[in-house]
């Protein structure tokens, strides 16, 4: 799939069917964000990448909205140092973005979707995942193939009209 296609085809997916994804592909998808720029260079993050299904099951139950770990084949955990003040919090999210988009596209181009969630239970996710008290376990990805309808470029997609968002010069 070339870039612009990919970036038209990813879409939060949060129902996965049973087909296994390669561990080449999880490598792939793990290494999208490890080259994902991030502020100075200091590449805060870690991540965990999970194929256990019944730590993925555990997994699902960290956040209301992480239900759909449980059915995926595969999650990748982004995990950062506790933050010393709130200027390394705000640089530290923006990087994990970007990381995560990374590996969602990288996701997109193998025909694999993905979907994000927060965590909320910070100590269970610790456990879980082995992360030392001294880390946030900020997002989780989960990572599978569609059990809907495959990847393809969405030629209607449901934003807000593109010059009603995309200002030139001044708002």
């Amino acid at each position: 799939m070339e870039a612009w296609d990919a970036i038209r085809a990813r879409r939060n997916v949060r129902s996965y069917s049973a087909e296994p994804v390669p561990d080449e592909h999880l490598t792939r998808i793990a290494e999208a964000g490890w080259r994902a720029p991030s502020a100075s260079n200091r590449q805060h993050w870690d991540f965990v990448l999970v194929t256990d299904r019944e730590q993925l099951a555990e997994l699902s139950t960290v956040w209301q909205g992480a239900g759909h770990i449980a059915g995926a084949q595969a999650a990748i955990a982004l995990v950062v140092p506790e933050p010393a003040d709130e200027r390394t919090c705000v640089v530290d999210q923006y990087d994990l973005g970007q990381a995560t988009y990374a590996m969602m596209l990288a996701a997109t181009d193998l025909g694999i979707g993905t979907g994000h969630s927060s965590v909320g239970d910070q100590a269970k996710a610790r456990h879980l995942l082995g992360v030392p008290d001294t880390h946030v376990v900020s997002f989780l990805l989960g990572i599978g193939h569609p059990a809907d309808r495959p990847l393809r470029p969405i030629t209607k997609p449901s934003r807000r009209p593109f010059d009603e968002v995309v200002h030139r010069g001044r708002w």
